[in-house]
């Protein structure tokens, strides 16, 4: 069985504007090192479009036609201070989307152990009826009533270790008990939620961090808190919002982990794939924007996805 990697040209046609922190740059530092030798073995497949029936699982309606017929003709449009769209950013979302559903038929097929979504913008912040924090549509929570829906999963997992709460991700599912959100992320930061004490319907798990936890602290986290939720919770498939943001180089945080960190918990998140879900895990790019730290971040994160056991 194999690694496959989903990606699109189109998503780096989502321009931010001058100065954005969320940038194509991005993505093509990811691209970059996944092109690698040790890479080769890699499934590189295009993602599909997604279609407006799968996004409005866990979107209004209205919200999705109204965001999509919003897009420009040129230059930007501001959705609030941080979101911006371009004429290319429909086609990207879109493509993001589509990338996730597109990775969880496959690894729900049996076509792959697992996947990872080399794809922008990202899409934890985004609720079921606004878009905000950088992302337009929410990837991985789309994807994970797409794998309820259409693959009968019982139980998602969904793990979070972006720097920035996933408050999006957590409000679509708080209320639904087929899907468990666990979180670590830096706090107090944006956007401000995610505190130990927000629990859902006893499925939501958050871990928050103080700013220059380390790499100590965050493992800590994921072995004393997060780890064993997902193992009670015995998941049929596990998704990630691969955020790298929680580097000790980038610019917009400073949770100060390393390169090993999302490495050594990318390994860990796949064996108890392994032995909840016969090793069915699909991650998403979510933040990180230092391209240096980024590149190593998600190089160690594809590798350990790589040299997983189904």
């Amino acid at each position: 069985m194999s690694t496959a990697v989903f990606t699109h040209p189109a998503c780096l046609e989502h321009d931010t504007g001058p100065g954005h922190p969320e940038r194509r740059q991005r993505l093509e530092a990811v691209l970059m090192a996944l092109a690698e030798p040790e890479f080769a073995a890699l499934d590189r497949r295009e993602a599909p479009r997604a279609e407006l029936d799968q996004i409005v699982r866990v979107h209004d309606r209205a919200f999705v036609e109204s965001l999509l017929a919003r897009m420009p003709q040129r230059g930007w449009a501001a959705l609030d201070g941080d979101t911006t769209m371009s004429p290319g950013s429909g086609e990207a979302a879109l493509r993001a989307v589509g990338a996730m559903v597109a990775a969880i038929d496959l690894v729900m097929s049996g076509g792959a152990t697992n996947a990872f979504c080399a794809v922008r913008p990202p899409g934890h912040h985004a609720e079921s009826d606004m878009a905000m924090g950088f992302c337009l549509f929410n990837n991985v929570a789309i994807g994970a009533a797409h794998a309820c829906a259409v693959h009968g999963a019982k139980r998602v997992a969904i793990v979070d270790f972006d720097v920035h709460h996933g408050n999006g991700t957590q409000h679509i599912f708080e209320h639904d008990a087929r899907v468990l959100y666990a979180s670590t992320h830096q706090m107090p930061l944006y956007p401000g939620t995610g505190a130990r004490s927000e629990h859902g319907i006893g499925n939501v798990c958050n871990a928050p961090l103080p700013a220059y936890s380390g790499g100590e602290a965050f493992r800590d986290a994921y072995e004393e808190i997060v780890l064993p939720a997902i193992d009670r919770f015995a998941p049929d498939l596990l998704l990630i919002s691969a955020g790298f943001d929680a580097h000790r180089a980038d610019p917009l945080a400073s949770l100060e982990l390393e390169a090993e960190d999302f490495g050594w918990v990318t390994e860990r998140l796949a064996q108890l794939a392994a032995t909840h879900c016969r090793g069915r895990l699909v991650s998403t790019l979510e933040g990180g924007y230092d391209l240096a730290a980024l590149a190593e971040s998600t190089a160690a994160h594809v590798a350990a996805l790589m040299a997983a056991k189904a």
